[in-house]
């Protein structure tokens, strides 16, 4: 599969920024990559920065902005017909994009934050884009991590409330660890390295590993141990269990609020 000869990054913040690093260190010639975003942002040497859309239509339109500011941004896009529109707007559906944005094909995406380091995972949906569309999308995303492609649009929601979010909850289960440690009466700086790396190693173990992490857990956990009784605290009445499907469930709501304030 091959990157797009030109592509429009409308939008280059954090994960806008992210990608487009990703796309340059994947190949991606600077040359070919307009970045367009009023804030001036700092970009790739080689890379065209404009404050708004101006020239040419390019073959790809990347729309990385907020989801509150698409009505903002898709009168500038008028009149611009890319072959490929891949939005990353969290809860804005593929027909809410289509009565904005004309373009041959539209392709949602939900990339993570890991991305930025070429260990993220991006998922796709695409209900009535052609192959080709398919597979410039999928070029776009595969040097940054992972591709899932979903099936069902109305699951992308929960989708996003798990991998897409999902980074946030893990760095704050990173510092609420190393908070535990330092309660313990560790320094807070060393008690931060040591949850850094245990995270770390155990995320790299349960990747390479052909057990769930359930039974990984169940297997550091000898009866009686110390393991064991930490474990017994999460466990009891399934509190973190509990706890995980009120967090994603509040993230699948507010996807859901921005998906009817774009149908509206």
């Amino acid at each position: 599969m091959t990157l797009p000869k030109s592509l429009w990054l409308v939008g280059a913040g954090n994960m806008g920024g992210a990608m487009l690093r990703g796309w340059i260190a994947a190949g991606l010639s600077p040359a070919a990559v307009t970045v367009v975003d009023p804030g001036a942002p700092t970009v790739p040497e080689g890379v065209n920065l404009i404050p708004a859309p101006a020239g040419q239509a390019p073959e790809v339109i990347v729309l990385a902005v907020k989801p509150q500011m698409l009505d903002a941004v898709a009168p500038t896009l008028a009149g611009v017909r890319p072959a490929l529109l891949l939005s990353i707007l969290a809860g804005v559906e593929e027909a809410a994009l289509e009565t904005r944005i004309t373009a041959e094909s539209v392709v949602r995406a939900m990339p993570n934050l890991p991305v930025a380091i070429g260990k993220g995972v991006t998922a796709l949906h695409a209900a009535k884009s052609t192959d080709q569309a398919r597979a410039i999308a999928e070029a776009l995303v595969l040097p940054l991590g992972k591709v899932e492609w979903i099936g069902d649009e109305a699951m992308f929601d929960a989708v996003t409330a798990l991998s897409g979010c999902g980074p946030g909850f893990v760095f704050r289960f990173i510092d609420a660890l190393a908070a535990a440690g330092a309660s313990l009466g560790l320094p807070a700086d060393q008690a931060a390295r040591l949850a850094l790396a245990t995270v770390e190693g155990s995320a790299a173990m349960a990747a390479g590993a052909g057990e769930s992490p359930a039974t990984l857990a169940d297997r550091v956990a000898s009866p009686g141990g110390s393991t064991r009784e930490g474990l017994n605290v999460l466990d009891r009445g399934d509190a973190l269990q509990a706890l995980m499907k009120a967090t994603l469930a509040a993230s699948r709501q507010r996807n859901a609020e921005l998906a009817a304030a774009a149908r509206n």
